[in-house]
């Protein structure tokens, strides 16, 4: 089956402004370029094409940089808007579309092939996110409405069922790391070894360690 990937990228200057006290802006947009290195070129191992839609021109720029087909939003969308446009762009071309944010760089460990043999033997795989979240959603083009916000893994689920769509999910560490927190900075310096993300963590001097607090790992910076 023909597959195109499909990632939906917010503006840089909107870019995980929930890190915002551990990072600058600066050092966000970084964070999402080597974030979307990692998932576009784990995509690209395994399917036909990687298309990246945003709104943001320079992210588009940038995407356009690293080789991938690039769309940009028509008129003021909400995400599912923006992923709607991508289905309706791929529809006529492909057979069926992954849909995976930008931030999930763990992506790469994660068996990316096994993933997309399930979507073989089911019309619909889902992957959560630990939030309760969809990371990484399989189907046909406008098989059935997209649902992405909180807790969309359920959304997701309920809305195939109402379609009669076989569902497989697929329960995976690697891809239920979506990165929003100063500790999931701290799950990439711990299991994102060979990873653009990890490296670039690394050059802004983060270290992680167990933490005794609330939060299981504690993450600082070298001065």
């Amino acid at each position: 089956m023909k597959t195109c990937a499909i990632i939906p990228v917010s503006r840089f200057t909107h870019a995980k402004t929930r890190l915002s006290p551990t990072l600058s802006p600066s050092e966000r947009e970084g964070l999402l370029k080597a974030m979307l290195m990692d998932v576009s070129g784990a995509l690209a191992r395994h399917v036909d094409r990687v298309l990246v839609i945003s709104a943001d021109e320079d992210v588009l720029e940038y995407a356009y940089s690293l080789g991938l087909k690039i769309l940009e939003e028509e008129g003021e969308r909400d995400l599912n808007g923006a992923l709607e446009q991508a289905m309706e762009f791929c529809f006529p071309e492909f057979d069926r579309v992954i849909i995976t944010p930008s931030d999930i760089p763990l992506i790469g460990k994660a068996d990316v092939g096994n993933l997309l043999d399930q979507a073989s033997r089911a019309d619909v795989v889902i992957a959560p996110a630990k939030g309760g979240g969809t990371n990484t959603l399989i189907l046909r083009p406008s098989a059935m409405n997209l649902r992405f916000g909180d807790c969309s893994f359920f959304e997701h689920i309920r809305e195939a069922r109402d379609k009669g769509l076989s569902i497989s999910v697929y329960d995976s560490f690697y891809l239920s790391l979506d990165v929003n927190t100063a500790e999931d900075l701290g799950e990439i310096i711990l299991h994102g070894e060979g990873t653009h993300t990890r490296e670039y963590l690394r050059r802004l001097s983060f270290t992680v360690k167990p933490s005794r607090g609330s939060d299981r790992l504690e993450v600082s910076r070298s001065p």
